[in-house]
């Protein structure tokens, strides 16, 4: 981990589980079933559970097949998100929200790329991927615990469907063939 990263993460240090596991709840309170706040829930779930494919990865090849794949899903979710949800939020006048995910995301993809020029299963590499993961749960916890939450109370009900629909339109065209598709 540079030494950049090193000052990022000490500066900004991450929210407790229980702090994640409310905001988890506070969203999962203003989902409904099959919308795209569930939908995006279940996407932060599988991405959880890549990160720790890659990170209990015992061989090297085993490693960097999780960790494309954690890729594929990351980068499928971002472009969902990206192309759809935050311009969501800009037209709800929460342009400083989607401002910083922007931000946030373009950062992770960023490290995502330095990290496949980093030998598997190496100290160096181990600590990359824990500095991406911890960035990536803020952004989440972010998401569920303010920017969607408050996305969700906002919306009309057609166009939360409507938002839906776009949502796993994009989310399916980068991620069809990935194994990281999602109904």
């Amino acid at each position: 981990m540079s030494i950049l990263d090193k000052v990022i993460a000490a500066v900004t240090p991450l929210e407790s589980d229980s702090a994640r596991a409310e905001a988890r709840h506070k969203a999962l309170s203003a989902a409904q079933p099959g919308d795209w706040l569930s939908t995006v829930i279940e996407h932060h779930r599988l991405i959880e559970a890549a990160f720790g494919d890659v990170k209990n990865a015992t061989t090297a090849g085993t490693q960097v097949m999780a960790q494309k794949k954690l890729a594929a899903l990351l980068t499928g979710h971002s472009i969902a998100e990206e192309s759809v949800l935050y311009p969501a939020l800009v037209g709800a006048d929460e342009k400083t929200y989607a401002t910083t995910a922007f931000t946030q995301q373009a950062a992770a993809k960023t490290e995502m790329a330095l990290l496949e020029g980093l030998e598997p299963l190496s100290q160096e590499y181990m600590d990359k991927l824990e500095h991406i993961r911890g960035a990536v749960l803020h952004h989440v916890y972010e998401e569920e615990n303010t920017w969607f939450f408050e996305l969700q109370e906002k919306l009309p009900v057609p166009e939360r469907a409507r938002l839906g629909t776009r949502y796993l339109e994009e989310f399916n065209r980068y991620t069809q063939g990935a194994g990281a598709r999602a109904a």
